[in-house]
């Protein structure tokens, strides 16, 4: 059934009728945008996703699609503290209702707690994704302990021995005022 389904055209009031599941493992190099944000080579990442459609009062006027996503990842990112790399581990666990439009979507939105997107028939499962493991990266990734000690400071010898050999401001002031 799962074959059906295309992730990149999904038709997700069908997926959701059918109560389909579809799940993949995809190379880092498939999402250029999280690859981006990453480092060393996108080809050696893998990124596990799973969704599961779901109908709630299908003998309603307008029944509740829902989309049910998990994806995982363990990212090669740079740690913010030692500049090192560092392997984050980064998951979604996210339900999405589907209404009719993209106006019901934003109407809805300030008083619903779910998250809602707009049904469509060729929507872009792994866009959708992408766009939830990028929202889920730290800001500032960092190692627990980093491997190299943190230097936590820095000497300019230049800038030590600039204060000593500067002369007192005042000083200059008060012999340009009396010309000496």
């Amino acid at each position: 059934m799962a074959k059906d389904f295309d992730p990149h055209r999904l038709d997700v009031h069908r997926f959701a009728e059918e109560g389909a599941g579809i799940a993949a493992d995809e190379g880092l190099a498939r999402f250029r945008r999280l690859a981006a944000e990453t480092v060393g080579s996108p080809n050696e990442t893998t990124v596990h996703w799973d969704a599961k459609g779901e109908l709630l009062n299908p003998r309603h006027v307008h029944p509740q699609v829902w989309l049910h996503l998990n994806a995982s990842a363990t990212l090669p990112l740079v740690c913010q503290r030692c500049l090192m790399p560092v392997d984050v581990p980064v998951t979604v666990d996210r339900s999405f209702r589907f209404v009719t439009d993209e106006a019901t979507a934003a109407a809805e939105d300030d008083t619903s707690e779910e998250d809602l997107l707009a049904l469509s028939r060729s929507f872009d499962l792994l866009e959708l994704v992408e766009d939830e493991l990028l929202m889920e990266m730290p800001v500032a990734p960092r190692h627990e302990v980093c491997p190299e000690p943190v230097k936590m400071s820095a000497v300019d010898p230049d800038f030590d021995t600039g204060d000593a050999e500067r002369e007192n401001p005042f000083a200059v002031l008060g012999r340009m005022k009396t010309g000496k």
